[in-house]
């Protein structure tokens, strides 16, 4: 008798395309651990609920300590959920799936987490963006959002507040105070810039170059300031 496989039982199997925090290490290894603990101290829940991504290429480690370095980072509760550019000898069974072909996804739903209602539960509206290259937030990101946009530039007509986030494929600009965290060039674009009409940051990153905003000169705290990088260094500036 011939199976219809269309039947009803039938298991259903779609692709998707998420957006994950990509994490290169280097040697020496406990060195990275150190600098990844202080990040995570200073910017709390920075990995918490984040699809993260081990990149190995051109790290020249053996399957023991890779299996050492995934413990460590599940300690940190960092959860892998792939790993890319590792050589095929140093996966085995038990580790995350390798993967290949990480890009920007031109088809990305974005989801912009909305304040708490009445009884506590977050509304998540629905961002989608397919064919624009920038969006406009027109009202602040609280305490506990995410505005995440891999396609280009993001723009808040208000604050950033502390424990929020704005990470954008392109540049960041904040007609308002920045004090949670702001990351541009997220998927690899070394010429986004940062902009804020108040630099109060707990974090800023540029093409995954992050700085702490106590790390930066005393005189830009509270100034309206732009970000850029050169080198491996974020550069800062007021602006006029």
């Amino acid at each position: 008798m011939t199976k219809v496989l269309t039947d009803a039982r039938s298991i259903r199997i779609k692709g998707r395309s998420f957006l994950a925090v990509m994490l290169s290490p280097h040697l020496p290894i406990d060195d990275w651990l150190a600098r990844l603990d202080d990040l995570a101290a200073r910017s709390a829940g920075f990995f918490l609920g984040r699809p993260v991504v081990l990149d190995l290429t051109d790290l020249q480690i053996d399957r023991p300590q890779l299996k050492e370095l995934i413990a460590e980072l599940a300690k940190r509760n960092v959860s892998i959920m792939g790993i890319e550019g590792a050589r095929p000898s140093i996966l085995g069974a038990g580790m995350p799936p390798a993967l290949k072909g990480g890009r920007s996804a031109s088809d990305i739903e974005v989801q912009a987490r909305e304040p708490a209602d009445p009884v506590g539960k977050p509304a998540t509206p629905e961002v989608r963006a397919a064919t624009t290259q920038s969006i406009v937030i027109r009202e602040p990101v609280r305490s506990g959002q995410s505005v995440i946009f891999p396609e280009g530039d993001v723009t808040i007509v208000g604050s950033v507040a502390s424990g929020a986030e704005v990470i954008a494929g392109g540049s960041v600009h904040i007609y308002g105070a920045l004090r949670g965290r702001a990351m541009a060039g997220s998927i690899g674009n070394a010429s986004a810039r940062i902009f804020c009409r108040k630099l109060e940051a707990e974090l800023v990153a540029i093409d995954g170059i992050y700085k702490m905003a106590e790390d930066m000169a005393p005189n830009l705290r509270g100034q309206a300031v732009q970000l850029w990088l050169e080198e491996d260094a974020i550069m800062a500036e007021k602006l006029i």
